[in-house]
């Protein structure tokens, strides 16, 4: 089935929506973009989630996020539909919400996004469209896709999550890890480390360098250890001559730590 996958180009259609007609690459502009699907006008569940994208509209605004809604319904009654949801969100009762509704009465657009829910079929036959979301970054390109069926509601407090995550990580090489927000007081992200082979290469002779070292210390370190051992038993040896108690059959033996040479210093 046609559809997008990440990194994809969205393609720049032509739409009568709500807002009047528009090409969508010069309605993005140089902002980013949700493009998010609807089965029907008029639905329960739909209009609770257009009446929740039009409360978060400011939210998206300052993150420079555009949103744009998708219903395989005509214009006019998307502009009826805009009423109702205003007045569930306790609204004036106006045709307009704060982003245009795209009118795919034919499905055509439904279809070349891969929008459609197969186990969902209309009056007329016809797959119903899924709640599909796509968010779009300001290159016009697919950064990340939602795909929930027709009977599941979406949550835009996850949606509005992954925007920041999104264009957090878009400009810092970091990655945010389970249940990330923005506005958490223990908010973290990891480091994101991008090997290419001259930094490979550079780091393999770095480990090298540090495993060849780290053998010659530990054998520099061997050396001091068996002479220091042999120093050890000289002073003692020696206080027992001092007190009186040594023995003929022990050896003395001077030893000087200075007089071997240390691999310390090729370190």
């Amino acid at each position: 089935m046609p559809g997008l996958l990440l990194g994809d180009e969205a393609p720049n259609f032509q739409a009568d929506t709500t807002h009047g007609p528009i090409r969508f690459h010069e309605f993005l502009g140089d902002s980013w973009g949700i493009l998010f699907s609807h089965p029907r006008d008029f639905t329960p569940v739909c209009t609770t989630e257009l009446g929740r994208a039009a409360k978060l509209a400011p939210e998206f605004a300052k993150r420079n996020v555009k949103l744009i809604a998708l219903s395989i319904d005509d214009v006019s009654d998307h502009l009826a539909w805009c009423k109702d949801i205003n007045a569930y969100n306790s609204d004036k009762p106006i045709d307009k919400l704060p982003f245009p509704i795209i009118a795919d009465l034919k499905r055509e657009l439904s279809v070349q996004l891969g929008m459609l829910d197969p186990d969902e079929i209309g009056k007329d036959g016809m797959p119903l469209t899924a709640r599909v979301v796509f968010i779009f970054g300001p290159d016009k390109k697919l950064k990340l896709s939602i795909l929930y069926p027709a009977t599941t509601g979406r949550n835009f407090a996850e949606i509005l999550r992954v925007v920041d995550s999104l264009q957090l990580t878009a400009v810092k090489k970091v990655a945010t890890p389970v249940d990330w927000k923005t506005e958490s007081p223990t908010t973290a992200v990891s480091v994101v480390t991008e090997v290419n082979d001259d930094y490979s290469h550079d780091m393999n002779k770095m480990l090298y360098k540090l495993v060849t070292n780290t053998s010659k210390m530990m054998k520099y370190m061997k050396r001091v250890t068996h002479h220091h051992k042999k120093e050890i038993k000289y002073r003692k040896l020696n206080k027992k001559r001092r007190n009186g108690e040594y023995d003929e059959d022990e050896q003395l033996f001077p030893v000087c730590l200075h007089n071997h040479s240390s691999s310390a210093d090729t370190i």
